[in-house]
């Protein structure tokens, strides 16, 4: 998948190997080993990064979340599209597109 594709709600989320996270006052920051950048991921984006330690489809994640943040599932879905989004284009995750089957 390319950085300029739409992840949909039955693609597949897991973060790559290689980085280095910390906790720091409840927010998550990280460092990259491959790029060397540094980013903070913030507490909800944290939240996204220890959901996808193990393989979630966006759908999954987009349930957990807007139950745990008590948020509407299509706000929620906009925001954790675009985090991911993000993260696609800084090569932090691995999207699998889902076959439709």
């Amino acid at each position: 998948m390319t950085a300029s594709t739409k992840i949909n709600a039955n693609d597949r989320v897991t973060r790559k190997e290689g980085n280095l996270v910390s906790d720091m006052g409840g927010e998550k920051v990280m460092m990259s080993i491959a790029s060397g950048k540094y980013y903070n991921l913030g507490s909800t984006g944290g939240r996204i990064w220890e959901l996808i330690a193990e393989e979630q489809t966006l759908n999954q994640l987009i349930q957990a979340l807007a139950a745990e943040y008590d948020i509407e599932p299509e706000r929620c879905g906009e925001q954790v599209v675009s985090f991911l989004q993000h993260l696609l284009r800084e090569d932090l995750i691995d999207v699998t597109v889902s076959s439709g089957v």
